[in-house]
């Protein structure tokens, strides 16, 4: 079998010379050669497909069959290793070439013709959801929607895709949008539909509620037939490729849920404010045409699905079951709504940008309360971690020699120094005979040694002065001034005698 090189020089011969021999001289090859190429050339088909027929020629028609049975999915080398058990003595090669010429033919008979569309405004909103980034070794979802007219995008992260949060999500995306369309396009989740009968979709009852409730009509698209609503689609594919760390975008791992919530905002201001590719405008800009074909948002959202009220009480927890958890701290005197998902509490509250999860608990038992220290500000130092706090000129200046003076006020309160005042005033005196930092240094050396007498600053700033500072030692247990008790061994010997 000749190379595609050497055959295209063998037909340029040809066609110089006219002759077969004479080109046959030129291409250094037979005429008999010359004359199979001019002829396969003259019947309008190449050497590759010629040989593919004349070996695959007899299994053509079961290659077909396995084509037309698998919709064109099966695969060349499937094909090969059933050819080969019915006596095929064709290459792997061959087989490729058989299979995939058959499976050209297939496709231009059954190929899925598609009609553009083109959107109105206001009336399709599509949604779909996206698996998103771990956070802290937990699952995240991606709520992914958008306007076909405008291409504007809403992008929110969540920790499931259940009902109450689907329809909190869907609550925000309409009040960040401005308005409610004529419908809303998405899959056939287990939130959405229930059930099919006769290849109707049968709703689920709160989606039903949800789409009275908002005059919207929720439809849904052909059971895995993902071209169908092609436009969520490519927005979860394009939050995806954004916000998942990813060797492509070399984003690293989020921290926290709230870092995840602001790449997505971020995201989103990203892309509906740069120009469409089809439309050739800011996203943006083309909501404000296309608020004036929607309708107004209820002012209350849908509630029901979120569970029952509770009022946050001053220690910004609610008791749910007997058992006290926490919500964040700016949510005192107002109500939330609480449900349990499987083993978890919900904490939702609703706020004029929608409802929107606050705070989420493993499912406790009472007697044991679930606080979480996020929900709460930095606790204020307690009786162990006071820090001094001037309340005077003298202290004010004491305290200003550095942090050598805080550690001495600390220590020396906790060992019940006397004359505190008196020593502190030493203590600013020599600061300003010998400098702030000499001094600080020292006081810090006299309360890690514990030495708060008087005279003891000066003769530690001495002690600095003629010789390096070193590290102050305690006494500790195995050392003692006393004398040995060995003298005690010969005690009343001289009596006995």
């Amino acid at each position: 079998m000749k190379q595609p090189e050497e055959i295209m020089e063998i037909l340029e011969a040809f066609d110089l010379t006219g002759s077969y021999r004479a080109a046959a001289e030129l291409a250094g090859c037979d005429h008999h050669t010359v004359a199979h190429y001019v002829a396969l050339r003259e019947a309008g088909r190449g050497p590759e497909r010629m040989r593919a027929e004349r070996v695959a020629g007899p299994f053509l028609a079961k290659i077909e069959e396995w084509v037309e049975r698998s919709r064109g999915r099966v695969g060349a080398d499937v094909c090969h290793r059933k050819l080969s058990a019915m006596g095929y003595a064709g290459s792997e090669r061959t087989t490729r070439r058989a299979v995939a010429d058959a499976k050209k033919a297939w496709r231009a008979g059954n190929r899925r013709v598609y009609r553009p569309w083109i959107p109105e405004p206001g009336l399709w909103l599509q949604f779909d959801w996206g698996e998103g980034p771990r956070v802290a070794g937990q699952r995240t979802q991606l709520w992914c929607a958008w306007l076909a007219w405008s291409r504007f995008r809403v992008v929110l992260p969540t920790v499931d895709k259940t009902l109450p949060t689907l329809l909190a999500c869907l609550d925000q995306t309409l009040r960040r949008v401005g308005g409610v369309p004529t419908y809303a396009l998405t899959d056939n989740e287990r939130t959405v539909t229930v059930e099919h009968v006769a290849s109707m979709a049968v709703r689920h009852p709160q989606i039903v509620a949800a789409g009275r409730h908002y005059g919207l009509t929720i439809a849904t698209c052909v059971p895995a037939d993902p071209e169908s609503k092609g436009g969520s689609e490519a927005t979860v594919r394009i939050a995806k490729r954004d916000l998942l760390p990813t060797e492509v975008n070399l984003r690293p791992a989020y921290v926290s849920f709230a870092e995840l919530q602001q790449a997505c905002a971020g995201f989103c201001g990203q892309v509906n404010t740069r120009p469409h590719r089809e439309t050739g405008r800011a996203p943006a800009e083309m909501l404000t045409e296309e608020r004036a074909r929607l309708h107004r948002v209820p002012d209350a959202p849908l509630t029901t699905v979120f569970g029952e009220t509770r009022k946050v009480m001053w220690d910004s927890t609610t008791s749910v079951g007997g058992v006290r958890y926490s919500v964040p701290c700016g949510l005192i005197d107002e109500r939330v709504w609480v449900r349990f998902a499987g083993d978890e509490l919900v904490v939702t509250h609703v706020a004029a940008g929608g409802p929107a999860e606050v705070a989420r608990h493993q499912r406790s038992t009472p007697g044991r309360p679930s606080i979480k220290d996020e929900h709460y500000p930095p606790r204020p130092p307690g009786a162990l971690d006071r820090r001094p706090r001037a309340r005077n000129g003298q202290e004010s200046a004491f305290l200003a020699i550095g942090e050598g003076a805080h550690q001495w006020l600390i220590e020396a309160a906790a060992a019940g120094a006397t004359r505190v005042r008196t020593k502190m005033a030493v203590a600013i005196t020599l600061a300003k005979l010998h400098g702030a930092q000499r001094v600080d240094q020292a006081l810090g050396t006299a309360a890690a040694a514990g030495r708060f007498a008087d005279g003891d600053l000066q003769a530690i700033l001495d002690h600095h002065r003629h010789g390096p500072v070193a590290e102050p030692r305690r006494a500790g247990e195995r050392h003692s001034l006393q004398p040995g008790t060995g003298a005690w061994a010969t005690f009343g010997a001289g009596e006995q005698s």
